[in-house]
């Protein structure tokens, strides 16, 4: 793969990378039991679904439009996937569709059990039901993302929840992890049981949700597959794990070019990328994406900070440094970017979205999409 010939902004997905994961992932699968099911909100690059639909059982998707994703660009190459769905509080205006579509619809509250329940079934009286619960016991690293925080508006607390619901579910989800180890979700799973263990009896499934980092080095896989076994047959359930960053973890770049370079108290590089609109984590969590090549501010000989071609006067993405100065025509290429990027990227500014692209295991580049004007007018009116 030639880097210069990369057309920039792209995002550049490594197809033998990916293929890494998938077959951990599948390896969790095959030793513990479980069945591993692709979160779409942490990666969505559909054009790699041949390839995840070998490996994975399926997607679940947070309202209509994943849902639909789902169904028409997974199942197309594994026709035995399911399609999982969950949303916070759903639509009248969509919950039809999304039950005609879905073989797993997760409700956030008894309420929305309670409303939807005979008419979900109606229309597919195939379609499996479940309750997300909050277990209330969560070491999320940031608030923003604990989903088990004070006042969290994500799944049923003990409290709230209401036992007329167990004659129409049939099963129990959480989601309490963000990039954290099976330690983590050790602990999560012993306040599951303590406070909803009575619960289990005829469920068939219960689903621990994402933010396993089973693909990052030194996660101890095998803690898990006894956790998971363990787990089955105590209680006699399916377990699904439903990762999205761990499928797309360490799996590809994000390459920019150096627009312009200049002083103002230091070094300043405006690329023709954005933190703000295309790496918007690094922002909220807020984190410094690794750059290729490059070291700490002030370790190597010519510090410079990265700056987004927008107009935000915050969109920064770090401070790095390099051997040799850098060039206005340079590329940068910044590591791991393929997880939680893409699928929250925007428009602002009218700032151009980076192009899709697979690097083959051949080597070769693949460019699957590119974006234009007509993306960014289209979402406007």
């Amino acid at each position: 793969m030639n880097l210069d010939t990369i057309k920039t902004p792209c995002y550049v997905c490594e197809e033998e990378l990916l293929e890494n994961n998938l077959k951990l992932l599948d390896y969790v699968q095959k030793e513990s039991g479980a069945k591993v099911i692709l979160a779409l909100k942490g990666f969505a690059m559909w054009s790699t679904f041949p390839l995840v639909s070998k490996y994975l059982k399926g997607c679940t998707s947070s309202g209509l439009h994943e849902a639909k994703l789902a169904r028409e660009e997974f199942c197309k190459f594994n026709p035995h996937a399911e399609v999982h769905t969950y949303s916070p509080a759903f639509k009248d205006e969509d919950i039809d569709e999304i039950a005609k579509i879905s073989d797993h619809i997760v409700f956030n509250s008894p309420n929305q059990l309670f409303k939807f329940k005979d008419r979900v079934k109606e229309i597919n009286p195939h379609v499996e039901l479940s309750l997300r619960i909050n277990p209330e016991v969560s070491s999320s690293p940031k608030d923003i993302y604990n989903p088990c925080g004070i006042y969290s508006r994500l799944g049923t607390t003990l409290a709230n929840f209401d036992e007329r619901v167990l004659e129409h579910i049939d099963g129990l989800n959480f989601h309490a992890l963000c990039e954290q180890n099976v330690d983590a979700l050790e602990e999560v799973l012993i306040a599951f049981e303590e406070k909803f263990s009575k619960y289990f009896k005829g469920m068939k499934y219960i689903n621990f949700g994402g933010g396993h980092h089973i693909t990052k080095k030194g996660y101890d896989v095998e803690k898990l597959i006894r956790l998971i076994k363990k787990f089955r047959a105590k209680y006699d359930v399916e377990v699904y794990l439903e990762p999205g960053e761990a499928v797309g973890w360490q799996t590809g770049f994000l390459i920019a070019t150096v627009l312009d370079v200049f002083e103002n108290g230091m070094n300043l590089a405006i690329l023709d990328t954005s933190a703000e609109a295309h790496m918007p984590d690094t922002l909220a969590m807020p984190y410094r994406a690794d750059v290729r090549g490059s070291g700490e501010a002030g370790e190597k000989q010519y510090t410079y900070r990265f700056g987004g071609n927008t107009c935000l006067a915050g969109d920064i993405m770090g401070d790095y440094s390099f051997n040799e100065p850098l060039k206005i025509g340079d590329k940068v290429i910044f590591e791991d970017q393929i997880h939680y990027t893409f699928v929250k990227n925007t428009t602002f500014n009218g700032i151009k979205l980076p192009s899709l692209a697979i690097c083959r295991k051949d080597g070769a580049l693949d460019v699957v999409k590119e974006f234009g004007y007509t993306d960014y007018r289209g979402r406007l009116s």
